[in-house]
């Protein structure tokens, strides 16, 4: 991956620095891609998360979510805010499009009363890639929707965007 970030580096570099820079169109003919060359430079504008640095990518993963993506819950007497486990897979999606993410470990408890899931998400800019690990643990014997793994896998890696940024203003909020 590093070799095509730095390929890619190199001609984003060339076609910027140059007399000439490539855009991409549609063409209604066929509806195939077009490649459109012209003399000015244009703006910066970021296509996707692999032509921008890791800074850029984790400026937008920390701004704050909207208000009408955060969900409550209620547990253990205690309501929680948290975005859903789609909507953060959507918002990596949108500011960093080629994160991957994975499952490192899932682990019961001695007592088989809970269930534990490790999970990995790597970010990939033009300048480095970089990993925030996280861990979720949910009983077993939780009636809510899905299965136990699937919840803590869910939380997990809510947890792991959370150490880049995304969503973090929901677990300090009250000292704020």
């Amino acid at each position: 991956m590093a070799g095509l970030g730095l390929r890619l580096k190199a001609a984003k570099w060339m076609l910027r620095s140059g007399a000439a820079t490539v855009s991409r169109g549609w063409s209604s003919e066929m509806g195939k891609g077009v490649r459109r060359f012209s003399t000015e430079t244009e703006n910066d504008v970021p296509t996707s998360g692999i032509s921008r640095p890791l800074a850029e990518i984790l400026k937008e993963l920390n701004k704050k979510v909207p208000d009408s993506v955060i969900r409550t819950r209620v547990e253990d007497g205690f309501s929680m805010k948290y975005i859903p486990w789609h909507i953060v897979n959507r918002i990596m999606n949108m500011h960093a499009p080629e994160w991957s993410g994975e499952v490192r470990s899932v682990t019961y408890s001695p007592d088989g009363k809970t269930v534990t899931v490790a999970y990995r998400v790597t970010l990939y800019g033009t300048d480095a890639e970089i990993f925030r690990e996280s861990t979720g643990t949910t009983s077993v014997d939780d009636k809510g929707y899905g299965d136990a793994v699937q919840k803590a896998e869910a939380m997990a890696f809510r947890r792991a965007c959370a150490r880049f940024g995304l969503g973090l203003h929901l677990y300090h909020e009250d000292a704020l």
